[in-house]
């Protein structure tokens, strides 16, 4: 993956600096805040709590969505601090990806004791 999606490697590189100095256990919004700082100290450039048009029939009807990170037109990185990911999560992300046209998506899960057994990639 590390060839072909530099950005994805970058944030999931970024999300075990943050697991590493952290560990398991914090709330969502606390790693939230934690991989916005890596991330700003490695110079990515990001959105972070994005909020997506909810648009049904061709008609914006509000911004009730809102993307974790999103790297316009390239990733969307959705955060848990979960027991388990479930497919209600995965079904998040790919609504996210569908609705704002990305290809790739991360769904990260720091509640766990090793942070790759807790990311899933996903495309659309």
């Amino acid at each position: 993956m590390e060839e072909r999606e530099p950005l994805a490697s970058l944030v999931i590189g970024a999300a075990i600096e943050v697991h590493r100095e952290m560990g398991p256990g914090l709330l969502e919004s606390v790693s939230q805040k934690c991989l916005e700082r890596e991330l700003q100290l490695q110079g990515v450039a990001f959105q972070a709590q994005k909020r997506l048009p909810l648009i049904c029939k061709g008609e914006v009807v509000g911004e009730d969505l809102i993307m974790d990170f999103y790297f316009p037109d390239r990733l969307i990185v959705e955060l848990k601090a979960v027991e388990k990911l479930l497919p209600v999560h995965e079904a998040q992300l790919l609504t996210y990806l569908r609705l704002s046209k990305t290809h790739t998506g991360l769904l990260i899960n720091f509640n766990v004791p090793v942070l790759k057994d807790g990311i899933k990639r996903m495309v659309l």
